[in-house]
């Protein structure tokens, strides 16, 4: 299967929210973690549509016929569905939003939440062996770069076998918009921060709110897991610091290549 048509796949299986009017808008892509689609990223989807986006929260796992119990059984497990396979959503949706009339495909933003970042972060990392491992034959990670203009990663899971802390991104990649906590007991944050640092030691402009009381999943006030404590303060917070980096790439797109 080819890129465009992978995208359309997942995005068939996705919600998509647009600013009033005929656009064409700028895109915020939204990646789930890997218990699945929960509702609270659709406030983050209101978020870039308030900022003039039109937003795709992606369902990475009805398209491949995965329920949500299979994500927390095999891929919170790492048993399956790894960030790097995961990549081609990433790389088909880009595809298909070229085939739309609403949709600037050349000024998208990328947003994703644990193992949601972790997809955006290996997309990066695979470089050119982006076909062989996301399946898709004409995955370009040229492309990648030319129509992504930033990225917002959501306490990213960064330890083996991500590949950014070993790879970096290469040339080319977006300004990052990151946000850790420091009692996450599911990701840690000394790995991603030590994927974040090599992606400044490589010249990446990278932004970072850590916070030095939230766990894991902070921001979802239906989260199951025992670890993750809602805090709806910090959840306003990261809706603010959203809002502004989607805001700062669409004023100026070029600001930050």
């Amino acid at each position: 299967m080819d890129s465009t048509s992978w995208g359309a796949k997942v995005v068939a299986r996705s919600r998509v929210f647009k600013p009033v009017g005929l656009g064409p808008f700028p895109v915020a892509l939204i990646l789930h973690g890997c218990g699945g689609k929960t509702p609270f990223l659709e406030t983050y989807a209101e978020v870039a549509v308030k900022a003039g986006y039109a937003a795709v929260v992606l369902d990475s796992f009805k398209p491949r016929g995965m329920s949500t119990l299979d994500g927390k059984l095999f891929v919170c497990t790492l048993m399956t569905l790894h960030g790097a396979k995961r990549a081609a959503d990433i790389f088909g949706t880009l595809a298909w939003l070229k085939t739309q009339d609403w949709a600037r495909a050349d000024q998208v933003f990328l947003a994703g939440w644990s193992h949601g970042a972790w997809t955006i972060m290996d997309a990066y990392a695979l470089g050119t062996s982006a076909p062989s491992a996301t399946g898709l034959p004409d995955a370009d990670a040229v492309a990648l770069r030319q129509q992504v203009k930033g990225a917002l990663l959501v306490y990213p899971y960064a330890a083996y076998p991500s590949m950014t802390s070993r790879r970096g991104w290469g040339p080319g990649a977006p300004p990052v918009w990151s946000v850790l906590g420091q009692k996450d007991g599911v990701v840690g944050w000394r790995f991603p921060k030590k994927a974040l640092d090599r992606l400044t030691a490589d010249g990446v402009r990278v932004d970072l709110k850590l916070y030095a009381d939230a766990t894991h999943a902070f921001d979802d006030d239906k989260a199951n897991d025992p670890r993750a404590i809602y805090r709806p303060d910090l959840f306003q917070e990261v809706q603010d610091y959203f809002g502004a980096a989607l805001r700062a790439v669409a004023s100026k797109p070029g600001m930050f290549a």
